[in-house]
């Protein structure tokens, strides 16, 4: 699942997709769900803009929240006492996550938080957003974003 340098991360995924084909299961489920959401972006981008082509980011983008809706499933699923259903939205979880950048450590995820905090000047809560705003600039698909908001509420003191 290695990117080749001169691969976008959409043409990872379409060929990904045709050699899943091969094999079918969990991964072409997956990946058929994932190119339907790529192809509806598409679709929405050609209504508005008359351009079809989305870029990196905005493909990045959709893979961070095909993994978030699998990771919200998979912890209603479990709290729901469905752990065969959890299995398989955490089993789709793990090949969405192939597509991300590699994640940050905590560690560095909370001093790039201190950066964000300190370039704000924020003493209260109520700079929240500006901070996440700015933290995630830095650690956009490197980072789970409900990590990055806990982070900063303990930098807070919230």
């Amino acid at each position: 699942m290695t990117m080749n340098a001169n691969e976008s991360l959409k043409e990872k995924i379409k060929s990904d997709f045709t050699a899943a084909m091969k094999e079918g299961g969990i991964r072409l489920d997956t990946l058929r769900l994932l190119r339907a959401a790529l192809h509806n972006r598409e679709i929405e981008k050609r209504a508005k803009s008359g351009i079809a082509e989305i870029t990196e980011e905005e493909t990045l983008e959709i893979v961070m929240r095909e993994v978030k809706k699998r990771r919200e499933a998979a912890e209603l699923y479990v709290q729901g006492g469905r752990a065969e259903l959890a299995a398989q939205e955490k089993n789709e979880l793990k090949v969405l996550e192939a597509y991300l950048p590699p994640q940050m450590s905590e560690e560095d995820i909370k001093r790039v938080v201190a950066e964000a905090i300190k370039k704000i000047g924020a003493t209260d809560a109520q700079a929240f957003g500006k901070i996440m705003g700015e933290a995630m600039k830095t650690l956009k698909g490197k980072a789970d974003s409900a990590l990055v908001s806990r982070i900063i509420k303990e930098g807070l003191g919230v």
